[in-house]
C-alpha cells in the first residue's frame, strides 16, 4: 500500500530483455539506504505508480523484473535508459498518511491533452478510457504516474488536475508535454462503488 506522495525521482540505468519480460535497474540514490527504512530484497516499491518487487540490490541500484503483462499495460515497455520515474516505498504500520490509499496497480493509461499555466501553477488535462473516467469525480482523488492528486474536473471526455510548483519540481509531472502517456490508478473507494452499481443493475 502507498500514499501517492513521491519520495524521489530516480533514473533507469539499465534495461535487459529476458524472455518475454524485462529486467530494469534503477538507481535509488540515498533513498536505498535511508535511515530507519533501507530498501531490502523483496520490498514492494511504486515506480511511477506501478508496484514492483526488488529482486536484486547492488549498492543504491535496485533490480526489478517486469513480465509481459506489466510491459503491455504500462509505459515501461517504452522507457529509455536515462529517463526518470517517480519512486515511493511502501507504507509501514504507523506511517503518516498524507495522500490517499494507493495500491500500486495501474488501471490504465491516460494521455496529456492540454497544459495551461497560471503564474507558478499548471493545469493539466488528460484523456482516459471511459471506464476510468466514470470512476472519477471533481474534488476526488486520482493517482497520475504515482502522484496523489485532487481532481479539478472529471467528465466522460477528460479529467484535469492543478499542480503546485513543488509537485512540478519534485516529480516527473513537471516534465510532461502534450501527447505523453501516464499511468492512472483511480480511487479504491470509487472502484467498490462502481462494482456495486454494476452488480445492482
Amino acid at each position: 500500500m502507498f500514499t501517492g506522495l513521491v519520495e524521489s525521482k530516480i533514473p533507469l540505468i539499465q534495461s535487459l530483455d529476458i524472455g518475454p519480460g524485462r529486467r530494469m535497474v534503477f538507481d535509488l540514490g540515498a533513498l536505498a539506504h535511508s535511515e530507519g527504512k533501507p530498501v531490502a530484497l523483496g520490498d514492494s516499491i511504486a515506480l511511477s505508480g506501478c508496484c514492483l518487487t526488488v529482486v536484486e540490490i547492488e549498492g543504491s541500484k535496485c533490480h526489478f523484473e517486469l513480465g509481459s503483462e506489466t510491459l503491455s499495460k504500462t509505459k515501461f515497455g517504452r522507457l529509455q535508459v536515462g529517463q526518470y520515474v517517480n519512486c515511493e516505498r511502501s507504507l509501514r504500520v504507523g506511517d503518516r498518511m498524507g495522500g490517499h490509499f494507493v495500491t500500486g496497480h495501474v488501471d490504465g493509461l491516460g494521455r496529456v491533452t492540454g497544459i495551461r499555466t497560471e503564474g507558478p501553477w499548471s493545469f493539466y488535462e488528460f484523456s482516459a478510457p471511459i471506464a476510468l473516467l466514470r470512476q472519477m469525480a471533481p474534488k476526488g482523488s486520482i493517482t497520475v504516474d504515482g502522484v496523489s492528486l485532487t481532481l479539478v474536473e472529471a467528465n466522460d471526455i477528460l479529467f484535469s488536475v492543478a499542480l503546485i510548483p513543488h509537485t512540478l519540481s519534485v516529480t516527473t509531472l513537471g516534465d510532461l508535454v502534450q501527447g505523453d502517456q501516464v499511468h492512472l490508478e483511480t480511487d479504491l473507494l470509487a472502484k467498490y462503488i462502481a462494482r456495486q452499481l454494476a452488480a445492482g443493475s
